[in-house]
Formats: C-alpha cells, structure tokens, sequence
C-alpha cells in the first residue's frame, strides 16, 4: 500500500473552494490538459455518497475504463471516492478542505495499490523510478495550478450576478473547457446541441435543417456559438469547402435572427471567428482595425461574422472572437504535432517564416470570460497571445519543451501530396496578429510567451 498526499493552497473562502468542486464541471477543469479522458456516465448528485463515475481513458497504449463511487460527503470540509473498477488493484482518495487566517487549503490523500502488488511496485522501479509516482505528481501539480488560475479569475467578477448561459458548439476543444469554467464559477450554463436533448441542460436545435424553436432560447442572458465544421480535419474537396462556410453562416444566421425575435433577447452574443480573416502576408501587428484579406478563408470568415447581423441590428452586444491556433495537447494543430515531435521527426513546415498567431487554451478561456463580464466589450477581438513566432520558431521551442530534435523539415510539396490545397493553406500561410484590443482593455495574459504555455499544456515544467 503506498500513499499520496498534495497541498493547494488558494485565498478564496473555503464554501467557494468546495463549491467549485461540487459542479460537474470540476471534472473536465481538474482533468491534466494532456490528458484524453472521456466521462461515459456521472450521476447528478456527485460528490454525495452513493454517487457513481465512470470514465474512459488512454494509459500508455491501452484504453481503460475508471468507474468510481463517493464513500465521503461532509460539505465544506471532505469528500472522497473509491476506484471500484480502473488500472490499480485499489485507489482510496479523500479530499479536506481547511481554512486557517483567509487560506484554504485542499490536501489530496490517496491510497493506493500498484497491480499485481509486490511484484508491480517493483516491476514500476526498476522500469523508471517509480514511473506510477511521477504520474501522479504531474496530474495533481496541473490541479493545483488549474485550481488556483480558475479561482483567481472567477474572483474578478465574484461581485457581479451569475448568467444564464446558452453555448453551441460545447462538445468541441474550446466549448467543453469553456462550459466547464462557466459552470464552476456559479453560472447556470446550458448546451444547445444537434440532436434530442438528454436532459434538462440541452436544447436541441437542428441548423442543417433551419430548425430552431425561439421559445427554448428565450430568457438568457448571454449566448455563445462556436458551433462550426472542422477546418482541417479533411481535405478541401469543393462540397467541402461549401461545408464548411454553410455550416457557419447557416448556423450563425439561424441563431442571430432567432435572438432578434425574442421578448427577452439576451445582453451579449458571441459568435466564434478566426484570425484568418486577414488573410496571408507579411505585414506585422494586425489588428482589429486591419483590412479583410483575401482569399477562402478571408472570404469564410467574412461571411461568417457577417451573418451575425440580425442579432446586431436588434441592438444585441456582439463579439467576434478573431481566435489564433489554440494550444492543446489532445487536439487542434498541436494535438497533431505531438506525435511525429515525439519521435524526433518534427520540424519546421516549408519555409518556417509564416507567422503563427497562437495562444493559449486558459488565455482563450479566461479572455472569452473577460468579455462575457465586461458590458462595454463589444465588436472584433483577437484571440491570440501578444507574441506571435515563426513556424520555424514554434518547432524550435515545442523540441526543447518534449527534449527532441526538431530539424526535419516538410518542404511545401510534401504537404501538398499529404494535405492538398487544405494543407498549403493551413500549415504553409500565416499573420502575424496581436490582441490589440484585449491589451487596451487590461487583459493580463497567462501565458504571453510560447514556451510556458506549452510546458502548461503539456505537463513539461522546468524542474524547480
């Protein structure tokens, strides 16, 4: 049997801490953001005793499944769970919260069983150094920063009303982190999704269709879509290429005239953009006062926040989100990378030279929610870091972050062959864009430089 014990320590009063970790969202906020986790089922009324989990993830090369029940419930001072079916042979971990001079602590203590007992506590040593431990430090040390970084932002706002909040396109990378931060710090959020509603958090509206009932999505006080078809998932045939515009301006269009009709329209709508609005070229500092550039992606993104009108012209507050590359470990443009990084054949793409305007997954989260609480914030903003690099730059420091080389090159005719059109545009085009506006307004970025948001994102810290 060995045991596990980790401290975080936070200044927010101890009924908001254990609140924070009763909403359903604590999960997807506390899952390390390297992590590919999937919640199969979550009774409702989890933490309390009785309440079941059961969770699908990725260890090594093998999927399992963790299924746990909660054996401890004393609000605001504990609760626990135990694994009644995962990796070990037994997994006990109980979570006290203490509040001492205005500091809450919140000390994680497990118990736990290696499989196969004596013989895997040692199969583990001699095969890493307790490679078991390291694991676990890593994913209770990207809690406690995540804990701490949420808390902080939600106190900002703390002293304004909570909103009701519906999101589209909320099963995606940004809309599941981002419903999981709305709903940890008190705000009744809902999920507007594309099939039958499963419970009394989803409304089902059908925008291939053009169906959407006005009644179901009247009363809220902020709405956001994200909703829209991958851009980089296929390869740009021309039905495809007509997907994805249609799937963002239909739905766009269908949602911002369905807020215009209502008696009780909401205060803001934010509808999701992206920074390839302005086009390709060499010109530093785009901002939001820069021109429409050209070409397919210029034209979507056009359209696409074009068809928000409706909503604008009934006197909605509306927010373009001009999003950069966001930095994930289990998807987007990084979550593809990881995998030839890894095994020492990444590199830059083409030239190197084009610009990549990235940013953070919490700076993305955190800004949107900046936006959501700030009632002058309206018009286009850049998502994206304040410093912009080099692809070439980009490739540079994710090799030092994972400790590989990073010197093989994918000349542009190789991404033609693998990717097509699609490839060229995505990985050989960039802007160098700044969030011009979000800096005028005092936004303080996480993660202003590329290396630590990758070490972040990743799981990959400097050692101290």
């Amino acid at each position: 049997m060995s045991t596990y014990t980790h401290k975080t320590e936070t200044r927010t009063p101890i009924e908001t801490v254990f609140d924070w970790h009763e909403r359903r969202g604590a999960f997807h906020r506390l899952t390390p953001p390297w992590e590919m986790v999937l919640e199969k089922r979550a009774d409702p009324d989890i933490p309390a005793v009785g309440s079941e989990r059961v969770m699908k993830f990725v260890m090594g090369p093998a999927r399992m499944t963790w299924h746990a029940k909660h054996t401890i419930y004393d609000p605001p001072h504990s609760f626990g769970e135990t694994m009644l079916k995962g990796p070990f042979w037994k997994w006990d971990h109980e979570h006290i919260f203490e509040e001492k001079d205005g500091i809450t602590t919140v000390t994680d203590q497990i118990d736990y069983k290696v499989p196969f007992g004596f013989l895997g506590e040692v199969v583990d040593t001699v095969l890493g150094g307790r490679l078991v431990k390291q694991r676990i430090d890593r994913m209770f040390k990207a809690r406690e920063i995540r804990l701490q970084r949420d808390l902080l932002e939600h106190d900002k706002h703390r002293s304004k009303p909570r909103k009701k909040v519906l999101v589209a396109g909320s099963s995606g990378l940004i809309g599941t982190q981002l419903v999981a931060f709305l709903d940890t710090g008190g705000h009744d959020v809902y999920r507007l999704v594309r099939r039958k509603a499963e419970n009394e958090n989803e409304i089902e509206w059908y925008p291939d269709k053009g169906v959407i009932n006005p009644g179901d999505i009247d009363g809220f006080d902020a709405v956001i879509h994200l909703g829209g078809e991958g851009i980089g998932d296929k390869r740009w045939s021309k039905k495809r290429r007509e997907k994805i515009l249609t799937s963002r301006t239909g739905s766009t269009s269908l949602l911002a005239k369905a807020l215009a009709q209502l008696e009780e329209p909401p205060e803001v709508f934010m509808v999701a953009s992206a920074v390839g609005y302005y086009g390709h070229g060499e010109e530093r500092g785009l901002t939001e006062e820069s021109e429409l550039g050209e070409g397919y992606l210029s034209d979507v993104c056009s359209a696409w926040e074009k068809s928000a009108q409706p909503a604008v012209d009934a006197g909605i507050r509306t927010i373009w989100l001009r999003t950069g590359i966001v930095l994930s470990g289990i998807g987007g443009a990084l979550g593809k990378m990881l995998l030839p990084f890894k095994m020492n054949m990444g590199g830059p793409v083409a030239s190197g030279k084009q610009w990549m305007p990235w940013i953070s997954m919490d700076d993305q989260i955190y800004s949107m929610h900046e936006l959501l609480m700030s009632e002058d914030a309206s018009g286009p903003y850049n998502l994206t870091a304040p410093n912009p690099v080099s692809q070439r730059e980009f490739a540079k420091t994710l090799g030092r972050v994972l400790k590989r080389f990073a010197i093989a090159p994918l000349p542009t005719f190789a991404v033609r062959l693998l990717f097509g059109k699609m490839g060229v545009t995505l990985l050989t085009e960039g802007q160098h864009v700044v969030p011009s506006r979000l800096q005028k307004m005092g936004y303080e970025f996480t993660h202003p430089d590329l290396e630590s948001a990758l070490r972040d994102t990743l799981g990959m810290w400097k050692a101290e």
